[in-house]
């Protein structure tokens, strides 16, 4: 395990995400929300030993689903991780209605990704890698409801979502047990999609 889990910059961090996300829990299920962004981190850590990147991975979803703003991670925790955790942010466009939006939205994320470093890729594998480890436990437990708890109830699409994210994270990460795993995943919860017909039919949709 990473020495930064005892230090106490990530102490810090983790105080803050508990109590930013405190009021949360796991879509579809009666977990605390806050073992999402532990797992994240952990799993970023068996990729780098960045301090700064560890941290983000705990806070990656601070901007996008708390009060808390670019600022106050700055002032605690630096410019980089600030930057870092915006560049993990996505424009939920709150006052449109989430479902709606989905497709521009999920097209936005690919499309930054592709252009983002590989601390930031690092960041976006530990994020869907979680995701999945817990989509798949819950699928199995609930299949008949499972897909109903998303924005997005087509798992195809859902499906184009998480391939597209493991094709462009392969260029820089297919090294690693993380992306291994999550593409070992993505097969067992996906099967083997045709990518471009499926983004064929987004582009179709209103």
């Amino acid at each position: 395990m990473s020495n930064v889990f005892i230090g106490k910059r990530y102490q810090d961090a983790m105080q803050f995400a508990a109590h930013a996300h405190r009021k949360q829990m796991r879509k579809g299920a009666d977990i605390p929300y806050i073992v999402h962004p532990i797992e994240c981190s952990m799993i970023v850590s068996s990729i780098t030993d960045d301090e700064d990147v560890i941290i983000a991975a705990l806070l990656h979803d601070v901007i996008e689903d708390t009060e808390y703003g670019y600022d106050d991670i700055c002032e605690r925790f630096g410019v980089r991780v600030a930057n870092l955790v915006q560049n993990e942010t996505e424009d939920k466009r709150n006052e449109l209605s989430r479902k709606h939006t989905w497709s521009v939205r999920k097209k936005e994320t690919i499309d930054h990704l592709s252009r983002s470093d590989r601390d930031s890729k690092i960041i976006c594998l530990g994020d869907k890698l979680s995701n999945i480890r817990a989509s798949i436990r819950d699928y199995e437990s609930n299949r008949e409801e499972f897909w109903q708890r998303f924005n997005q109830t087509d798992p195809d699409l859902q499906g184009w979502y998480y391939e597209s994210i493991r094709d462009i994270l392969s260029e820089e990460l297919s090294e690693t047990d993380a992306w291994r795993e999550y593409d070992r995943l993505c097969t067992q919860m996906f099967g083997k999609l045709d990518l471009q017909a499926i983004e064929s039919r987004l582009d179709l949709m209103p």
